[in-house]
């Protein structure tokens, strides 16, 4: 570049001093949402408000730019800058200390390698998160203590708040319907999230047409037949509607759970019921209304009844719509049994408490991982 004599060095220089600024600014940003719930979102918000002031600068100072290389930069520094918030987001969550109380040693049980602050005037050098017994902290011995917490910017969180962020479940005997409290942007997403769904599916069809064709073609080559499996399952507000998925069993074997090396299911379909490929027509379904993309699992209406009859909090799964993956898929795989199913029950209110984009995108990833590296719960 030397040798061809440019003259444009202040250019560069000035560029490239404008879109240093977006790492560092973010960063300095992050640090102030390093508690936000989202930091998914929250990251890509800040990256791309940052990206944008930092295009009109360059414009501004008539730069002579190619904008089709910025573009391309810009998905890189993108997912770069929303990785390092998560690394921060975790960092935070890593300097956390619990308070010592009468029921400290239960507690442990559940939350090990935790740093114990003995008494009220222990040190909160290096705690960002302290974790307390309300029934025992919230009283006129801790009051000081936890007015320097709220002083010195330190969070105050009750222990079974963090164990339920931590383990990704809500204990389902003491969970309450009052306890969904959603927030504003809870509130936004939850009526945005229809509208997402039929814009990725209607997107995605250039692709999945074709593909279900060919998985509809391969279907009937091996097994002349109908290539659809049609099953009754329970959706929203407990409604039933008509579940489809592509048949991988021999006609007239159909139904109930399947185990390994099942001789029902016909050659070549435990691939496809591995890469999720037997679910493309419930695309259909999430276009009828009748599921979404992510969400609790539909199941059937005799396992449903079962579980409830177990578990009546069975029934609070029906409050959001089911999905094609879910929370509950992919953190602790597929029940078999009643008492798997109300274990699941566990993750499937915790995505109910927590419904956002951020863990629709965790659950997205994880269901990715799965189906292509074949880790993670199935």
């Amino acid at each position: 570049m030397i040798s061809n004599g440019r003259d444009d060095w202040n250019n560069i220089t000035s560029a490239l001093a404008v879109l240093a600024f977006v790492p560092l600014a973010a960063c300095a940003m992050f640090s102030g949402f390093k508690r936000h719930s989202a930091p998914v979102i929250s990251g890509a918000i800040v990256v791309t408000a940052l990206f944008c002031v930092a295009i009109s600068i360059l414009a501004g100072l008539r730069i002579s730019l190619s904008f089709q290389a910025l573009l391309l930069c810009y998905p890189v520094l993108l997912f770069a800058l929303i990785y390092a918030n998560l690394r921060l987001h975790r960092a935070v969550n890593a300097r956390v200390a619990l308070l010592s109380s009468a029921r400290l040693a239960m507690i442990q049980a559940y939350l090990d390698k935790l740093r114990i602050l003995p008494n009220p005037e222990a040190s909160l050098e290096d705690v960002e998160i302290i974790l307390i017994d309300p029934d025992e902290h919230h009283t006129s011995v801790w009051s000081s203590f936890l007015a320097r917490c709220y002083l010195g910017g330190v969070e105050v969180m009750p222990w079974t708040r963090y164990l339920e962020i931590r383990q990704g479940r809500i204990e389902v005997s003491s969970f309450e319907i009052t306890h969904l409290n959603y927030t504003p942007s809870q509130i936004l997403y939850a009526r945005c999230k229809r509208a997402l769904d039929v814009c990725a599916v209607l997107l995605s069809l250039p692709l999945t047409l074709p593909l279900a064709g060919l998985v509809a073609a391969y279907l009937y080559a091996l097994d002349k037949g109908p290539v659809l499996f049609v099953q009754v399952r329970r959706g929203y507000g407990g409604q039933r509607f008509r579940m489809y998925k592509f048949r991988t069993m021999y006609k007239g074997t159909g139904g109930g759970s399947t185990i390994a090396g099942d001789a029902r299911i016909m050659p070549g379909c435990n691939m496809l019921r591995k890469l999720r490929l037997d679910e493309l027509p419930q695309l259909f379904n999430i276009l009828r209304g009748d599921m979404s993309l992510i969400g609790p699992r539909p199941v059937a209406e005799y396992v449903a009844k079962a579980s409830e009859r177990v578990e009546p909090k069975y029934a609070l799964r029906s409050l959001v719509l089911p999905g094609i993956t879910g929370w509950a898929q992919v953190t602790s795989g597929y029940a078999s049994t009643t008492e798997e199913e109300i274990e699941k029950l566990s993750y499937d209110l915790y995505y109910i408490k927590n419904l956002s984009f951020d863990l629709d995108l965790i659950v997205l990833f994880k269901t990715i991982r799965t189906v292509v590296f074949g880790t993670g719960a199935r």
